[in-house]
């Protein structure tokens, strides 16, 4: 039995529409998501955030693999595949997501959901949650952080450029406090979906 979950990650300008995760102390870009897109699949979602590669595939399906549990369904190949039509930054973040919400959709067992949280140290050190591609391309470093719902471990990171030991800590505090934002809108998400069935 094979289970492929297709993620088509669309970007589109929504304005006013949908739940914005922006807030005191959060500094993220609108969030919009829709599931069950494809009539074929056992799963899939178009996760959008705002309006490379083998490295980040590998990045994502580690990821994957450590929350889907596997041992419930021995021989069953799971696929996510996501195609990136529009990267307007924080795009391994943005995949992240969309892999996690797939995985949802289509019922995969899993211990916790995870989601992706990009952070961005300018060249004065001021941190930039959710950047965008021009904000990526000036910061001096960029970090991506996979963290769990369950206890907002960290699964995974990704980092790019120079940043000291506290500038580590300080963008990881920043993406698990940021983190509980995406959680909040996977369930409002889900809420939806399943309110309409």
């Amino acid at each position: 039995m094979e289970e492929e979950m297709h993620t088509d990650a669309k970007i589109r300008a929504e304005i006013g529409t949908g739940c914005s995760p922006r807030g005191p102390g959060c500094s993220l870009r609108h969030f919009a998501c829709e599931q069950n897109l494809l009539s074929r699949p056992d799963g899939s979602a178009s996760f959008l955030q705002g309006v490379a590669e083998k490295s980040r595939e590998r990045l994502i399906r580690n990821t994957c693999e450590a929350v889907v549990l596997g041992t419930l369904h021995p021989r069953t190949s799971i696929t996510v595949v996501l195609q990136v039509v529009s990267d307007a930054g924080s795009l391994l973040a943005c995949c992240l997501n969309a892999a996690c919400m797939a995985l949802v959709d289509a019922g995969v067992p899993m211990r916790a959901l995870f989601c992706g949280v990009t952070c961005a140290l300018d060249s004065d050190g001021t941190l930039v949650l959710d950047p965008t591609s021009k904000q990526e391309k000036e910061a001096r470093a960029v970090l991506t952080f996979a963290l769990d719902s369950v206890e907002r471990k960290l699964l995974m990171s990704s980092t790019k450029g120079l940043y000291s030991d506290s500038e580590l800590q300080q963008c990881l505090a920043a993406a698990q406090a940021a983190s509980q934002h995406v959680f909040r809108f996977y369930r409002e998400s889900l809420q939806r979906r399943y309110s309409k069935s």
